[in-house]
């Protein structure tokens, strides 16, 4: 392409943008006038035009869950001896981590066997950390067990470890058949990965709903939530694991001779297995995630433990549950990089490993034996237990005493004068006109493909009636993105500069990444009370790290070439960052802004605990007054709201990596 070709289209392209722009800020500058002048139903969606889906939906529901039959036998009795079939398995895991074997009843309760003891369990776990990572990984593993041990949460913490493994074990055993199923299937490959993207979407309570309809309330139905949850990322990992085998290892195992049982399980899963130990930490870490809403419908652990303390409003105690919460996601997490690492480098477990297998049974024969004589190895005493909770507790005593005024005056100047007029402006926009604004931006990003795919998912949130609390979901959305990107980005970029600074960024933002969507809700009613302020900050804590990550890696991925040559032009700094820096880092960026939003509306359902009135709110009226319906389509209208950003977004990435002659 000759140099006047590519500036003729570059004015082109400049003409066409300037206008487009222009139009979106006209359009809503018209929007007080618009209101006015467009008839009633172009302004407020009609009530008795809505699509009754969610009372549809939640009849079929009830009636499936209660009255349906498949021949003579109901189809909740199916789905009740389900549920007891599910608690089996976790009953002796609680068993032997947690509770051991209980005899008598009421006040006369005894241990007649006792679960493995801490000790044991702290050992074990040591050792095996040793064998996956080294020593940096086993005094990790072991220091935060202890910390657990310390502080009294052994026994809630065993149990919420009992939940995660089974839910983990299930969703990679289902993930995995699904992704091997569909990867022999190529037709059903974009229908099941579609399937999964809403599957990600959909808020976390939404799964509880019909969980709790069919299974009743329990640990197997926290535990099918759960694993609905975790499936998607391990159902991913699989399909890009086994479409990634090279071609050469398929040739070989043709040549081989093999049988098509033999090339999945000598060639292909071998291959794959890297992957699959990422979906796997993914899978642990969407379980571990899920450990205080589970706990909602009958998990129990420290996710009850916690939900308890904020119902009592001892923030002290929830946060103390929520950091052993932490720990726990902190240690699986590093133990799983380090399993999946170990798969990536072809190190499988082999007879060489035996040595560590025969210590850690040694270990856990003299560990029991110990706690048989000595209790302290068997339950630490609670003499001995330290808790930060009076701490914690008098902190916030101490800032509601002495700070209450400058804090309340932050939260209502910035409520006044930010918050409630955008929240009152995006409100007043015509449904008509923001459907209008979507078509075109859709247009001019992505042509009439992706027009047509972000009008229908915003005319299916418009048709079921979840108009006004989606827009109340999308404007703190967008708050608590702008601050994670107004933070994140300049943090991201300072970080890229300094490379020296990349280990403890990492081991940061990995950290924030492992900690429950809960946990960040704790600070901001701690300090703001309830409300959209508390909400936006919860998001904006929760969102802040992929806008770091992303902006890291897309300003250390600017060719340096590039750099040397606009310095030795004499570029100033500003001149590199405009010219060459910011636009080489944009197609990352857009990436970042992606998965910032996709966090905030991850975190959008958490908030409704803090009294929005959003779709979260929604959700969360409709898990506790038991209206499936509305649980259901609530949890759709998010994913709604989430696809088509991702949609919109990522269109926007693709054409300005064309732009700038870049690949993502």
């Amino acid at each position: 392409m000759s140099e006047t070709t590519f500036d003729r289209q570059s004015a082109i392209s400049g003409l066409i943008r300037i206008p487009a722009t222009m139009y979106f800020v006209v359009v809503l500058a018209l929007v007080p006038w618009l209101s006015e002048a467009l008839p009633k139903s172009w302004v407020d969606f009609p009530a008795d035009s809505v699509i009754p889906l969610a009372p549809w939906i939640g009849d079929k529901l009830t009636w499936l869950a209660r009255e349906a039959t498949i021949g003579s036998v109901r189809i909740s009795d199916i789905t009740r001896g389900l549920a007891s079939i599910l608690d089996a398995p976790m009953n002796v895991l609680g068993i032997v981590l947690a509770n051991g074997v209980q005899r008598g009843t009421g006040e006369h309760v005894h241990t007649a066997v006792p679960s493995l003891s801490w000790l044991a369990v702290v050992g074990a776990s040591g050792i095996f950390a040793h064998l996956l990572g080294g020593r940096r990984l086993a005094i990790t593993v072991v220091v935060g067990l202890l910390y657990i041990v310390i502080f009294g949460l052994w026994t809630d913490a065993m149990v919420t470890v009992a939940s995660v493994a089974m839910s983990t074990t299930t969703a990679v055993a289902v993930g995995v058949a699904i992704g091997s199923i569909v990867c022999q299937r190529p037709w059903a490959t974009s229908i099941v990965v579609a399937l999964m993207n809403v599957m990600q979407t959909v808020p976390v309570f939404s799964y509880l709903v019909p969980t709790l309809l069919f299974l009743g309330y329990g640990p197997s139905a926290a535990m099918v939530s759960t694993v609905i949850y975790a499936l998607p990322p391990m159902v991913h990992a699989t399909i890009l694991g086994l479409k990634s085998v090279p071609s050469e290892v398929i040739e070989y195992g043709t040549m081989a001779g093999a049988t098509p049982h033999q090339m999945y399980w000598k060639f292909r899963m071998p291959s794959a297995m890297p992957m699959l130990g990422v979906g796997l930490n993914q899978a642990i870490m969407a379980c571990l995630n899920m450990v205080i809403i589970a706990s909602m419908i009958g998990s129990g652990g420290l996710g009850y433990l916690v939900l308890t303390a904020l119902r009592r409003l001892d923030i002290g105690a929830a946060l103390e549950g929520g950091l052993a919460i932490v720990v726990l996601a902190v240690v699986t997490d590093r133990l799983g990089q380090a399993a999946a690492q170990r798969l990536a480098s072809g190190r499988a477990i082999s007879h060489k490993q035996f040595p560590y297998l025969r210590m850690a049974i040694a270990w856990i024969v003299v560990a029991t034996t110990l706690a048989l004589i000595f209790p302290l190895f068997q339950k630490w005493p609670d003499t001995y237990v330290i808790t930060t909770a009076p701490m914690w507790n008098a902190l916030i005593t101490w800032i509601n005493i002495h700070c209450f005024d400058v804090l309340d005056a932050i939260r209502s100047f910035t409520l006044i004068n930010l918050m409630n007029p955008t929240k009152n402006f995006m409100l007043s926009v015509p449904w008509s006109v923001a459907m209008a604004l979507l078509a075109v931006g859709g247009f001019l990003l992505g042509g009439m493909r992706i027009a047509v795919i972000v009008t229908a998912l915003a005319a299916f949130v418009l048709l079921t009636g979840f108009w006004r609390p989606a827009i109340v979901s999308i404007y703190l959305i967008t708050l608590g993105s702008l601050l994670s990107l107004a933070i994140g980005l300049p943090i991201g970029f300072a970080i890229a500069q300094k490379p020296s600074w990349r280990a403890a960024t990492d081991l940061a933002l990995d950290t924030l990444q492992t900690m429950p969507t809960l946990v960040y809700i704790l600070p901001a009613v701690m300090l703001f009370r309830n409300g959209d302020f508390s909400a936006v900050l919860a998001i904006f804590s929760y969102a802040v790290a992929p806008a770091v990550r992303y902006a890291i890696h897309g300003f250390s991925s600017v060719p340096s070439t590039r750099v040397e040559a606009i310095r030795m032009c004499g570029g100033s700094r500003w001149q590199t960052f405009k010219w060459v820096q910011f636009p080489s880092a944009f197609p990352t960026l857009l990436l970042g802004v992606n998965q910032t939003v996709m966090m905030a509306i991850a975190m959008l359902v958490i908030t409704a605990l803090v009294g929005t009135r959003d779709l979260g709110q929604q959700v969360f009226i409709a898990l506790s007054q038991m209206k499936v319906g509305n649980g259901v389509v609530g949890g759709l209208a998010v994913a709604a709201i989430a696809l088509t950003v991702d949609t919109l977004l990522r269109a926007a990435a693709k054409r300005a990596a064309e732009r700038n002659n870049l690949k993502l």
